[in-house]
């Protein structure tokens, strides 16, 4: 019997008509037993619909842990590795993850103070906030007016010697009731987007693929992106843009001798559009704050050079045209039509296809506001795949 699926509900500033292949709520079905036979429908259901949404759900640190690895039996450390965000002082991420001890694989996020969690004595929690990332951010007055903003629009990656997990799980523990707030994206199309108390955005990387022109679809399936060594730490000393979609290009990122450690060999370089492995379609994977040069093959043999954008193939390592070429490809799949702001629910699990979507937490709490969440995934076995020959000659 097949299990049982209702599309996600959307908020009335989503356009339903660009929903149709994301999302999917399951009914009947307990995540953290699982028979092998649903958790293969599963698996395929996710790949599909590259978000699925259990409610009601009891789920331990260990069976979250088993339900994150089934995706990739060989997968063993957290996606950053295990224990390295706390250890790596210098990075963005350190402040806001604190992993559970005897699970270490799964971390405890949020906000405010946790007592007597899973073996955590006290944990202080502290929701990422754009007012410590972006360049600029909302006034005083706007943000207690319930003004706020994307933080940071991301794949769940250490993209320095590990590989990029295939799935993350997220379990909404402890919930804050508030107001809705407004995500302003300040960068002078007027966009903004209403948004639950301290939602999670999602945008789908096939529809940020599919929306393309023609010119910029050629040069996404031709193009790899060469990621920075430590990139969270590489950026830390930098600011964001209004949208979290890009770092601004002001020669404030570490100097790469001042970074911990770092080989060439465990530099990633990945293709712009990954393959999903079970609809083959292309999805535009790209952390856009992280990426440090772009190398665009030239048009393969036959194709139309009409219109084309370097057809004879190109290098690019200045950072400002980098992300300028990047934003350009990536900030038309932010519109607010096209983002899903989950609005979660104390036992909530949601399980995302890691490969196949940005997301960003977004908003703000105060520090009395209690929110507690499990999140894992897992450093994965292998790499993602890119277009092939066919898809290459098909769009360039």
């Amino acid at each position: 019997m097949s299990i049982q699926t209702v599309p996600l509900t959307l908020p009335p500033s989503a356009d339903p008509s660009k929903f149709s292949n994301f999302g999917r709520q399951v009914i009947g079905i307990d995540p953290g037993n699982l028979k092998p036979s649903d958790f293969a429908e599963i698996q395929q259901l996710l790949y599909k619909y590259d978000a699925l949404l259990f409610r009601n759900v009891n789920l331990s640190p260990e069976q979250q842990y088993e339900l994150t690895k089934a995706f990739d039996p060989k997968a063993e450390s957290y996606g950053h590795g295990d224990h390295k965000t706390q250890s790596t002082k210098k990075s963005i991420l350190h402040p806001d993850l604190k992993t559970i001890p005897r699970v270490p694989q799964v971390q405890l996020i949020g906000n405010g103070t946790v007592h007597n969690h899973e073996g955590l004595e006290t944990a202080a929690l502290k929701h990422p906030s754009h007012t410590t990332f972006h360049k600029t951010s909302v006034s005083a007055a706007d943000e207690a007016a319930g003004i706020t903003r994307f933080y940071r629009w991301h794949i769940d990656a250490a993209l320095y010697d590990l590989s990029p997990p295939k799935v993350t799980t997220l379990y909404a523990i402890q919930v804050p009731q508030g107001t809705e707030q407004t995500c302003r994206y300040d960068d002078g199309t007027g966009d903004t987007l209403p948004v639950p108390l301290g939602t999670t955005a999602f945008v789908s990387g096939k529809r940020m693929f599919d929306i393309l022109p023609r010119e910029l679809q050629s040069v996404a399936v031709r193009a790899r992106v060469r990621y920075a060594p430590h990139p969270y730490v590489w950026m830390s000393p930098a600011a964001a843009h209004s949208t979290g979609l890009a770092i601004e290009s002001e020669g404030k990122e570490l100097p790469l001798g001042e970074l911990p450690p770092w080989t060439e060999d465990k530099i990633k370089v990945y293709p712009v559009t990954w393959k999903n492995p079970v609809t083959g379609a292309l999805h535009f994977q790209v952390h856009p704050c992280a990426a440090q040069e772009l190398l665009i093959d030239p048009l393969p043999e036959g194709a139309s050079r009409e219109g084309a954008l370097y057809p004879d193939g190109v290098h690019i390592t200045d950072l400002k045209d980098v992300r300028d070429l990047l934003y350009k490809m990536q900030r038309p799949a932010i519109a607010p039509g096209l983002v899903y702001p989950h609005d979660w629910k104390e036992k909530d699990l949601v399980l995302f296809h890691n490969r196949g979507v940005l997301h960003t937490v977004v908003g703000a709490f105060k520090p009395d506001q209690v929110r507690a969440f499990h999140q894992c995934n897992l450093a994965a076995s292998d790499e993602p795949v890119g277009p092939t020959p066919e898809d290459v000659r098909q769009y360039a």
